[in-house]
């Protein structure tokens, strides 16, 4: 039987995915193929195969370090912002205290 690329490469993903937690790693090859009503030893060849060519897996393919990196410059911009706020709004407030001429 021909199965579609993107059948293929769901599968291995729910596979992958499943292996990955340590509470539906066991079996997870037998439970995905079962759903999806494939045979166990196709997915199987199917998931070996992707894990020998070397290709990202899902969860690698987001670049957690980066995203990481990213969020932190972030939230350092949005640190500096708000301390510029207070101080530009603690600046007004005092002006508006002053007795005018």
């Amino acid at each position: 039987m021909k199965y579609t690329d993107e059948l293929k490469a769901r599968a291995v993903e729910l596979v992958i995915h499943a292996q990955a937690d340590p509470d539906t790693a066991n079996g997870a090859i037998t439970r995905v193929a079962n759903e999806l009503g494939l045979s166990k030893e196709t997915l199987r060849v199917w998931v070996r195969k992707h894990k020998d060519s070397g290709k990202a897996t899902p969860a690698e393919s987001v670049d957690l370090e980066v995203e990481n990196r990213r969020l932190r410059a972030e939230l350092a911009e949005a640190k500096r912002t708000n301390e510029i706020l207070k101080r530009a709004s603690a600046f007004f407030a005092a002006e508006l205290d002053r007795p005018s001429k």
